[in-house]
This record gives C-alpha cells, structure tokens and sequence, in this order.
C-alpha cells in the first residue's frame, strides 16, 4: 500500500537507462506579488495630487486673498482724501490714506473740520458757526499726526481735487500755520404750535 501511495505522486523512475514513461518538464513559474511596486503609476499619482493642490491654492489665494478690485486701488497717492466714518457724530478725516493691513488703513498728515458756534453781540437770535480747518495734533491730548482706521468703520472715501476749498485750506495751513475761519450764519429754529382737536 505504502508502495502504491508512494508512486502515485511521482512519476516513474528510470532504471539502467530504460525507456520508461516520459517524464514532464518541470517549470517552476514565481507567484506574481500582489504588492509590486510600480514607480511610474507612483509617479503619476504624485504630480496629480501635487497639481490639485497648486490649482486650489491658487483659487483660494485669488477669492480670499487677492481681490482684483480693491477699493485702496482707487486711492491716488498724490491726492488727499476725505475718509468718513461710521459714527454718530459722522466725522471726516482728510489726509493721505493708504492701506495697512487686511483689517486697518493708515492716515497721514490729517486735517478735520472745527466748527464753533458763536452768539452775536447784537442780541438777535440767530447764531453763527465759524469752521475752520484743524490739524490733528493740536488737541489736548496730544496724538501723533498718524490715525490707524479699522476697516469697518469707513463708510466711503474720496480723492480730492486740488483746486477744492479743502485743500485750498490744506495749502494755506501748510504755508502760514492757521486757516481762516469761514463764518457761517445759522438760523435757530423756531417750535411750531400744535393744534388740538
């Protein structure tokens, strides 16, 4: 039994060079591996990710970063600029203006409308306002000729023009040191009467 067993899974052997049965060709074929490493599909998948990321960078820092029309590109360096702000009392600033960062502009060399009531001596009831340009650095408090605007504050700005009374006023400050006072006649109002029915 042992004989029959042991001969079924060989092939026959040939004994004093006999003619027995032909024998197969033994051809040990290798087991492709599952895990083969093929650099080029590597190479391909890199360049693919590497590109995808450059193109959503790039979208990313155009939409976010990089607004083809920003409002400070309007700015004309060699002008001055009335910048107005959201606050109660509407305050303008004129000077020059220029962006900061992303989230302040920066103004320079700042002038500011003064205007001061003034009752007349003659008794009647209507007052006058004289406005007068100021320069920013003579107040109490002492600030540096330099303002930092939060973005978010600035309703709107202008550029402008030279031959404007502002600048004109700008001008005469920069040559004599003072503006001149531009009195302005004010009429108080009077309450009108309510009628009842």
């Amino acid at each position: 039994m042992n004989d029959y067993l042991n001969q079924v899974g060989r092939p026959p052997q040939v004994v004093n060079g006999g003619q027995g049965a032909p024998m197969r060709p033994t051809s040990h074929v290798p087991k492709k591996s599952k895990f083969k490493f093929n650099f080029s599909k590597m190479a391909f998948s890199t360049l693919l990710v590497s590109v995808t990321v450059l193109l959503v960078a790039l979208v990313v820092y155009m939409f976010v970063f990089k607004d083809s029309s920003r409002t400070i590109d309007q700015v004309k360096p060699k002008q001055y600029q009335a910048v107005f702000l959201n606050s109660a009392d509407g305050q303008v600033y004129f000077g020059k203006l220029r962006e900061l960062n992303k989230s302040f502009y920066l103004l320079t060399d700042i002038y500011y409308v003064r205007v001061e009531t003034v009752q007349p001596d003659d008794g009647s009831s209507a007052t006058k306002q004289n406005i007068s340009l100021a320069k920013l650095g003579n107040e109490i408090h002492g600030p540096e000729d330099v303002m930092y605007i939060n973005k978010d504050n600035v309703m709107f700005f202008e550029n402008l023009k030279e031959d404007g009374q502002v600048v004109k006023a700008i001008r005469e400050y920069q040559k004599t040191g003072s503006t001149t006072a531009t009195p302005t006649p004010t009429v108080t109002a009077t309450p009108t009467p309510t009628t009842t029915r």
